[in-house]
């Protein structure tokens, strides 16, 4: 198992999150159901695919017996978008901001040598938008990982 295919987020407000990702921040998607009410979303990106779900689905889908917990806070998991420059970073973070994203923090140059912020969709998902001058990427815009 060496792939990551679909990353789900479970989400509070199915319409909202269509309008902010979609709308918003430009993702290509696929709606199952109607816009109004969406059963299930999917974005049609480079990479790894991510869909949204209703929250409290998503944790019956786990278990129907005994569903995770649905908490608040910091879940400890981040989502990234790797830029190519720093002005795409600043792009990123102004077309989320006007997208209603909570910015968390601003885009600064960060103890790793690059430039890094961090900002928050409806539904409290952390996004980090980085760029850095070292970074290269293959063919489909994925970042190549090396051993420095």
């Amino acid at each position: 198992m060496n792939r990551l295919n679909l990353l789900t987020l479970g989400v509070k407000d199915m319409k909202e999150s269509l309008q902010f990702y979609r709308d918003g921040l430009g993702f290509e998607v696929v709606v199952y159901g109607e816009e109004s009410n969406p059963d299930v979303i999917f974005f049609n990106n480079n990479g790894t695919k991510i869909s949204l779900f209703p929250l409290e689905r998503l944790a019956k889908d786990i278990s129907e017996q005994q569903p995770p917990e649905i908490g608040t806070g910091f879940s400890g998991i981040t989502l990234a978008y790797n830029g190519k420059s720093k002005e795409e970073v600043d792009e990123v973070f102004t077309l989320a901001e006007k997208a209603g994203a909570k910015i968390v923090k601003k885009p600064e140059t960060v103890f790793w040598g690059g430039y890094s912020g961090y900002f928050q969709d409806p539904n409290g998902f952390y996004w980090e938008v980085a760029y850095g001058e070292m970074w290269e990427f293959d063919e489909n815009e994925m970042l190549i990982i090396k051993k420095s």
